[in-house]
């Protein structure tokens, strides 16, 4: 468990929970979901002594599931917000290993696909107290905690403008750590786009057969669960905003307000532009499927054309042949000497004059690919 108490212009670490702060301070605690059951007494504790409510009991349940849908929730104290951030490469890698075999249409979906996992991530927000249930190593809070560790272990002589902007309070810290869960969602297009592009190629190139159908469900499935996934984190998101602006505040407070008002809108923003690149993806790679079967018919078409096309060709030498080979005694050139090559010149010169009239129709044209 890290504990961080924010003064204006400074910070630092302590080892136990401040029971008292200074005029402006806020407090920072941020453990692992493995020890929340172990530090839930100081914790409520401190909710009591900083935020003037301990903790639901519900509430704490919520904050302990790592199963939580993204999800927002309030009192007249404080409020419960539940963010699903996307697992790291680490993560993700460990998965099979922690829940056995992965399933097996999920693993055949490429790389970054796979990649869509996520975890819970819970905050309980107080006036005056923020604290964040995290999973074990999570890069989004161990990230801010390097952070202000390197701020707090900066010399004196460093100006505060010379630090990075410490956050003005709980709910800004918080809206600061949910903008970097978004922005890895945001850097997880270019990998989705990137498959997608390479599976569009195979399925619109002639020279191959494309018969990898079922990681391409796997994939549509995958994309249906990031836009659900995001969904959940925008209506959270608006809640929370639409709480905010409810609240009523001084004249003293109404900037602070503002700031958070715009961080929250740019982190809607940002999911809301998650939500708009993955519901293209799904479009995009729905057409190309259809554009894949459109060209098959064509090609099947072309096929059958040009089959059609010689059938008809070869047609009346067929008839010729069988007039001929009937069985009467007397059939007109049957018994010359140049009967053969009158027939066999006739029937040339039928399909010489089809092959050509068909060549100038187009039907025995190859189409251009």
């Amino acid at each position: 468990m890290q504990i961080v108490e924010f003064s204006p212009g400074t910070l630092r670490f302590v080892d136990a929970i401040p029971h008292r702060l200074e005029a402006h301070s806020f407090v920072w605690v941020f453990l692992d979901r493995e020890s929340w059951a172990q530090h839930l007494p100081a914790l409520q504790q401190a909710a009591q002594a900083l935020g003037g409510s301990s903790l639901l009991d519900l509430h704490c349940s919520d904050l302990a599931n790592e199963a939580h849908p993204s999800h927002y929730d309030y009192t007249s104290i404080y409020d419960l917000i539940i963010f699903r951030r996307l697992a790291s490469q680490a993560e993700t890698a460990a998965e099979p290993r922690a829940n056995g075999l992965e399933p097996r249409v999920r693993a055949l979906a490429p790389t970054a696909f796979r990649h869509i996992s996520t975890r819970a991530v819970g905050f309980a927000l107080f006036d005056r107290l923020l604290i964040s249930v995290h999973p074990a190593g999570c890069f989004t809070a161990r990230s801010f905690v390097d952070r202000y560790l390197a701020d707090a272990m900066s010399s004196e002589g460093v100006s505060a403008a010379a630090r990075s902007r410490l956050p003005a309070g709980p709910a800004d810290l918080m809206l600061r750590m949910l903008n970097l869960m978004v922005d890895s969602y945001l850097d997880l297009r270019k990998q989705l786009t990137s498959s997608l592009d390479h599976w569009q190629a195979e399925l619109l190139n002639p020279q191959t057969r494309f018969n990898n159908w079922t990681a391409l469900m796997a994939a549509r499935n995958e994309l249906h669960t990031l836009e659900d996934l995001c969904e959940e984190q925008h209506d959270a998101m608006q809640e929370w905003l639409d709480t905010l602006r409810e609240q009523p505040l001084g004249h003293s407070a109404q900037a602070e307000r503002d700031g958070l008002v715009a961080r929250s809108r740019d982190v809607i923003e940002h999911i809301e532009r998650v939500v708009h690149h993955v519901r293209r993806l799904e479009q995009s790679a729905e057409t190309v499927v259809q554009i894949h079967f459109s060209a098959q018919s064509h090609r099947t078409n072309d096929i059958m054309r040009t089959l059609t096309a010689l059938t008809a060709i070869f047609l009346p030498p067929n008839l010729i042949a069988g007039i001929f080979g009937m069985n009467f005694e007397f059939i007109p050139f049957i018994h010359q000497q140049a009967g053969f090559w009158w027939a066999m010149a006739t029937m040339g010169c039928i399909a010489g004059s089809l092959g050509l009239l068909f060549w100038r129709k187009r039907y025995l044209a190859r189409s251009a690919r």
